[in-house]
C-alpha cells in the first residue's frame, strides 16, 4: 500500500508540475499562491484525520455486512457491476450533497474556490469521509463486497482529480457519452445560473444523461459559490457554512439564485 501511495503522489506531482507549465507557458491565470496553499493545508488535515475516517469506514461496512440480505461472489462481472453501482451510488450522494442543505455545508469546501486547477481537487471537507460511507450501506445490504465498493471509490476519486483543470479542452464526440470530462466537470463548478446542480457524475457521466442534470459547457465558466470568495483559511473553508447553517442563515445555490431573481423582478416592478 506504502508503495501505491508514492507512487499516486508521484503521479500527481508530475501532472501538477505539467499543469504550472502550461499555465505559465499560455499565461493562462488558474493559480494563486495563497489559494493553492490553502488547498494543500486541507489536504494535509484530511491526511491527518485518514487513519480514524478510515477505521470510521471499515467498521461500519463490517457491522452493516452482518445483516446484508444476500452474499454476492466475487469475480470479474460481479467486480464491474460493483463498480456500476457504487458509481450509481456517488452520484446520488454527490447530488444530494447540493440538494441537501446541511450536506451543503460540507460540499461547498469543495466548491468555494474561484479558481479551477488541480490543486481544487484535494479541497474536501474535514468531516465528508465521515458521512460518506453511509450513502453505500444499501449496496453493502445488498451482499456487495465492501472492499470492492472502497477500491472502486478510489479508482474513480483518482479519475476525479484529473478533472480538475483547463488545461484539457473539450473531448469532441466523447463529451456527454459515458465517461465524465474535465469540460463536464468545469459546468459543476461553475456558479452560473445554468450550470448550478449539473454533472454530477464521478467517473461516469452516464446517470447525469439518465437523470437529466448534464450540461454541457457552453458559455466561461464563473467558478465558485454565488456568494463569491470565502477565505484562505481551511478552518474556515471548511467550518464557516456548517456555521451558518447552526445561525439559520444558510441557503443552497439554487435557492439562492431564485431568490435572487424574484428580488431582480421585484425591483423592476
Amino acid at each position: 500500500m506504502d508503495s501505491i501511495n508514492v507512487y499516486f503522489l508521484g503521479f500527481v506531482f508530475v501532472a501538477l508540475l505539467a499543469e504550472i507549465i502550461w499555465s505559465t507557458t499560455k499565461k493562462k491565470a488558474v493559480f494563486n499562491l495563497k489559494e493553492s496553499v490553502g488547498n494543500f493545508g486541507i489536504l494535509v488535515g484530511n491526511n491527518l484525520l485518514k487513519p480514524l475516517s478510515l477505521a470510521w469506514k471499515y467498521l461500519v461496512f463490517d457491522w452493516v455486512a452482518s445483516f446484508r440480505f444476500f452474499e454476492i461472489p466475487t469475480g470479474i462481472f460481479t467486480i464491474a457491476l460493483t463498480f456500476l453501482v457504487t458509481e450509481f451510488a456517488y452520484y446520488w450522494y454527490h447530488r444530494l450533497s447540493h440538494e441537501v442543505p446541511v450536506l451543503w455545508t460540507l460540499h461547498h469546501t469543495h466548491h468555494s474556490s474561484i479558481w479551477m486547477n488541480l490543486t481544487t481537487a484535494v479541497r474536501l471537507n474535514w468531516l465528508g469521509n465521515f458521512i460518506s460511507p453511509l450513502f453505500y450501506i444499501p449496496l453493502v445490504l445488498l451482499g456487495f463486497s465492501p472492499e470492492i465498493i472502497v477500491t472502486s471509490l478510489a479508482v474513480s476519486l483518482f479519475f476525479q482529480f484529473f478533472l480538475h483543470t483547463e488545461a484539457v479542452g473539450k473531448l469532441g464526440f466523447l463529451e456527454g457519452i459515458f465517461f465524465n470530462t474535465p469540460s463536464a466537470h468545469r459546468v459543476h463548478h461553475g456558479s452560473n445560473e445554468k450550470y448550478i446542480d449539473k454533472n454530477y457524475g464521478g467517473m461516469l457521466i452516464l446517470f447525469d444523461r439518465l437523470f437529466g442534470t448534464y450540461q454541457k459547457e457552453e458559455e466561461k465558466v464563473k467558478y465558485g459559490v454565488t456568494t463569491g470568495f470565502l477565505s484562505h483559511n481551511p478552518i474556515v473553508i471548511n467550518f464557516s457554512p456548517l456555521l451558518q447553517f447552526l445561525k439559520g442563515s444558510w441557503k443552497r445555490e439554487k435557492q439562492r439564485v431564485r431568490e435572487q431573481g424574484v428580488n431582480q423582478l421585484i425591483r423592476k416592478q
